[in-house]
């Protein structure tokens, strides 16, 4: 080969080389976090199998931490924790927002992307909310829970009060209920995080009558409405509503036997899996600012709200559900 045409190539291979290295812009080197409650629960483990595939995917390091209990004070703990790490970006779901954002705030002025996921902090200075509509998903149940009782009757929710995600759902059914004036709240019970308060507040209530009378329970988190509904089994009871919150299998199987009425369907899958790819993004092309109000600009290059979508799940979609849960990516 002549001088002149080894040359040529080997300009050219040079040339190539920078961008040939650009075409994978992800390293082992880059960390994020996905802080949560609760992690145990099936619900989590969904989300921890996101955070594995883009993992294996891109090449980049992921990990979930925080309590395996319902610890709001723990998860600051565990999300000071990781802030001390300087990650390339961290993903939050708050379990008590006046507790996380100040928390979210000094994570930002340190100049690491903070994204909330699944439950938010809209008052802190988080870049943006990836996750399901709370108050649709409310209103979704809302209108099950109105069906099943013909418009009449009495219902008791379980929750977190404070867990902003949970308060949400509570307005959604509100706002259903608001239209129908024969269905009562008769209370709204703070389980402080314990799913078996809802096992002892239904075994309790169940032999009720006249005015004390239960005719529905509605779950507002994960983890309570198989607690509910095997309150229900035990007593042979099938005169009550169920409305539950997530697919784990136990509460599918509860659906399919009919013992839950339903449940509401979210993808915290989805939730990690983005929202990982969005801190990414973040990582290699920075905003000019993070603490800047992107939610009032009309030119904003992030989004304020990334829904990941809800559904209703009943007796005529449960094995669908089932299906799609047998086929799950392994983690």
């Amino acid at each position: 080969m002549k001088l002149a045409n080894r040359f040529a190539l080997f300009l050219a291979a040079s040339a190539c080389t920078p961008f040939l290295a650009g075409c994978n812009r992800h390293s082992s080197a880059e960390h994020f976090y996905l802080v949560a409650v609760n992690t145990k629960l099936a619900y989590w483990q969904s989300a921890a199998a996101g955070l594995d595939k883009i993992s294996k995917e891109w090449d980049v390091q992921t990990q979930m931490r925080g309590p395996a209990t319902f610890d709001p004070q723990g998860q600051v703990d565990e999300f000071r924790s990781v802030v001390a790490l300087k990650p390339a970006g961290i993903l939050v779901s708050v379990a008590d927002a006046k507790l996380m954002q100040p928390e979210i705030d000094a994570a930002i002025g340190a100049g690491i992307p903070v994204i909330t996921v699944d439950s938010d902090a809209p008052n802190s200075k988080r870049l943006y909310f990836i996750g399901t509509n709370n108050r649709q998903a409310g209103r979704l149940g809302g209108r099950a829970l109105a069906d099943k009782l013909g418009g009449k009757g009495t219902v008791v929710f379980f929750t977190n009060p404070g867990q902003p995600n949970l308060d949400e759902r509570l307005d959604g059914y509100k706002d259903i209920l608001a239209s129908s004036p024969g269905i009562h709240i008769k209370e709204v019970v703070d389980i402080k995080g314990q799913s078996t308060a809802a096992f002892d507040y239904a075994e309790h209530a169940l032999p009720l009558t006249g005015k004390d009378r239960v005719d529905a329970f509605v779950c507002l988190e994960a983890s309570a409405g198989k607690e509910v509904g095997e309150v229900l089994k035990r007593g042979n009871t099938k005169d009550r509503v169920v409305i539950a919150m997530d697919v784990d299998k136990d509460t599918l199987d509860l659906v399919k036997d009919g013992t839950i009425a339903a449940t509401i369907a979210q993808k915290p899958f989805t939730m990690a899996y983005v929202g990982v790819k969005m801190l990414d993004d973040l990582h290699h092309y920075p905003l000019a600012s993070l603490t800047k109000d992107y939610e009032v600009d009309p030119f904003a290059p992030i989004p304020a709200f990334i829904d990941t979508g809800s559904a209703l799940v009943n007796a005529i979609n449960v094995d669908q559900f089932i299906q799609a849960q047998q086929g799950a990516p392994a983690q």
